[in-house]
C-alpha cells in the first residue's frame, strides 16, 4: 500500500509553520505585559490627543499653582507662628507678602478659582495619565542620560499630581484621613509636583505644541502597533472629558454664591452645619457645639473681652462694647475649603478704635493677637498685620444683618475683616493683645 498525498485540513500549528502569514490566534500572540507596546491596545492614544490635554492642564496647573501661593500668603505666616503651618519652610516662602485688604473679595475671589478649577480639571488630568500611561511601564527604564531624568520627572509628576489633587479633594470635603496636617502636606506637596511639572514641561512643550500644529499626526511610542477597533474617535473622547469637566464646575462653583445657585454644588461643601434662615442664615464653617463652646462662658454675666497694649488691660462686658461707637461693613466669608457667602451686613467696634482704648495711635495700630474662647482645634488664635487693624472696615462684630450675632456665627463677639482668609476672622473672641508681633 503506497503514501498518498493527505488532502484534509492541516491543523493550525503546522499551517503557521508552512505559512508564516497565517492568522495567528489572538489569545495565543497577544502580549501578557504592561510593558510591550502591542499591550496597550486603544486607538485614541497618540500625540494629538495627548498635547491637547497637555496644553490644557499647562495652563490649567499653573493656575493652580499661583492661586494656592497666593492662599498661603493670604495667611500671613510671616507675621506670628500661629499663622504659620510650615515653619521649616526656608527659601520656600521667598515670595511671601503682607496680605492687603482691598479688594474685600480678593480672597473669596483667589480660593473660588483655585477650588473650582482644581476639580473642573480632575477629568483633563485623568485622561492625560491614561493617555501616557504606556510610558510608565516601558523598558528599559531608561537608555540615556537624558530619558532617565525624563522618566524620573515623568514619576513625580504623576505621583505629585495624584498626591495633591487627592488630598485638595479631601480638604474639601472636609474629610481628614490622610496623616498629619493638610497644610504642610499640601504645601510641600505642591513644590515638588510644580517642579516636576515645569521639568516636564520645558521637555514636553515645544513637542505637543508641535503635534498641535500638523495635520497629520507623527507616530510615537503612544501609538499601538496593533490598534483596536475604534468605538469613539479621539475628538469624540476629548468631548466626553470636557463634558465632565463641565459637570464637574456646575456641581462645584455654585458654593461661591447665594440663593438657588448654591443648591447646585453638589460636590462641595457648604460650609459646616444648617445655618437656618433670618439675617444669621447664612454659611458656617466651626459650630458653637463642635468647639464645645457653652452657653454659660458666653453669658452676659461671665462673658469679658480682656484688651491689652501699651497702657495696661481692659476688660469689656458686651454692653460696655455695645455702648461704644459701632460702625458697619459688608464683607463676606471666603473659607480655605473654597466656599464663600455673598456681603453680610456687620456691626461692631472697629478694630482700631480698641487699640486706641490701650494707648495705640488709632490712625497708626499695631498687630494684634486675638485669642478664642475655643480650646482645641487650628486657628483657635490668629494674629492680623497692622495694615487689617487699620482698615476702618475691620470690625470686632457684636451684629450680623442687623441682629446679633448666633452662638454658631460667633457670639458674643468676632473678628471680621476685610479680604481675609475665614480662619482669621477669629469667632468667640476672648482677648485681644494689640502690639508689634
Amino acid at each position: 500500500m503506497g503514501c498518498a498525498p493527505f488532502h484534509g485540513v492541516v491543523p493550525a500549528y503546522r499551517r503557521d509553520m508552512r505559512d508564516p502569514d497565517a492568522p495567528r490566534h489572538p489569545s495565543r500572540d497577544a502580549p501578557r505585559l504592561p510593558s510591550s507596546p502591542g499591550f496597550w491596545r486603544s486607538p485614541l492614544r497618540g500625540p494629538w490627543f495627548t498635547s491637547v490635554l497637555g496644553v490644557v492642564l499647562l495652563a490649567g496647573i499653573t493656575v493652580l499653582f499661583v492661586t494656592g501661593l497666593v492662599s498661603y500668603a493670604a495667611y500671613n505666616p510671616d507675621l506670628s507662628p500661629v499663622n504659620d503651618k510650615t515653619p521649616d519652610k526656608g527659601i520656600l516662602g521667598f515670595y511671601l507678602f503682607a496680605w492687603p485688604t482691598h479688594p474685600h473679595w480678593l480672597y473669596r475671589l483667589n480660593q473660588g478659582v483655585h477650588v473650582t478649577l482644581g476639580i473642573t480639571l480632575i477629568p483633563v488630568l485623568l485622561a492625560k495619565l491614561w493617555s501616557v500611561i504606556p510610558r510608565l511601564f516601558a523598558l528599559p527604564p531608561a537608555r540615556s542620560l537624558t530619558h532617565a531624568l525624563e522618566r524620573i520627572s515623568l514619576l513625580l509628576l504623576v505621583g505629585g499630581a495624584l498626591f495633591e489633587f487627592v488630598t485638595g479633594v479631601l480638604n474639601v470635603q472636609l474629610d481628614y484621613v490622610f496623616p498629619g496636617s493638610f497644610y504642610p502636606l499640601h504645601f510641600y506637596g505642591a513644590w515638588v509636583f510644580f517642579a516636576a511639572f515645569v521639568a516636564h514641561a520645558l521637555l514636553k512643550t515645544p513637542t505637543a505644541l508641535r503635534n498641535l500644529r500638523h495635520l497629520r499626526e507623527e507616530r510615537n511610542d503612544l501609538v499601538s502597533p496593533r490598534p483596536a477597533e475604534p468605538t469613539v474617535s479621539r475628538r469624540g473622547a476629548l468631548w466626553f472629558v470636557g463634558g465632565g469637566s463641565l459637570l464637574l464646575f456646575a456641581t462645584t462653583v455654585g458654593q461661591n454664591f447665594d440663593g438657588p445657585l448654591r443648591r447646585t454644588a453638589l460636590l462641595a461643601p457648604h460650609g459646616g452645619g444648617d445655618p437656618g434662615s433670618g439675617p444669621n442664615g447664612f454659611q458656617i464653617n466651626k459650630t458653637a457645639a463642635s468647639r464645645g463652646i457653652s452657653r454659660a462662658e458666653t453669658s452676659d454675666e461671665a462673658w469679658r473681652l480682656v484688651v491689652t497694649g501699651r497702657t495696661g488691660t481692659v476688660r469689656l462686658s458686651r454692653a460696655l462694647l455695645a455702648g461704644l461707637p459701632l460702625h458697619s461693613s459688608a464683607l463676606p466669608i471666603a473659607c480655605v475649603e473654597g466656599w464663600s457667602t455673598s456681603d453680610q451686613w456687620w456691626r461692631g467696634v472697629r478694630l482700631r478704635d480698641l487699640a486706641a482704648l490701650v494707648g495705640y495711635d488709632g490712625d497708626n495700630p499695631p498687630d494684634v493677637f486675638v485669642e478664642s474662647l475655643q480650646r482645641h482645634g487650628a486657628f483657635r488664635s490668629a494674629a492680623l498685620r497692622a495694615n487689617q487693624v487699620a482698615d476702618p472696615r475691620s470690625l470686632l462684630a457684636l451684629y450680623v444683618n442687623g441682629e446679633e450675632l448666633s452662638p454658631d456665627h460667633g457670639y458674643p463677639a468676632r473678628i471680621i475683616v476685610p479680604a481675609a482668609p475665614g480662619v482669621l476672622n477669629t469667632k468667640w473672641v476672648a482677648r485681644m493683645t494689640f502690639g508689634d508681633l
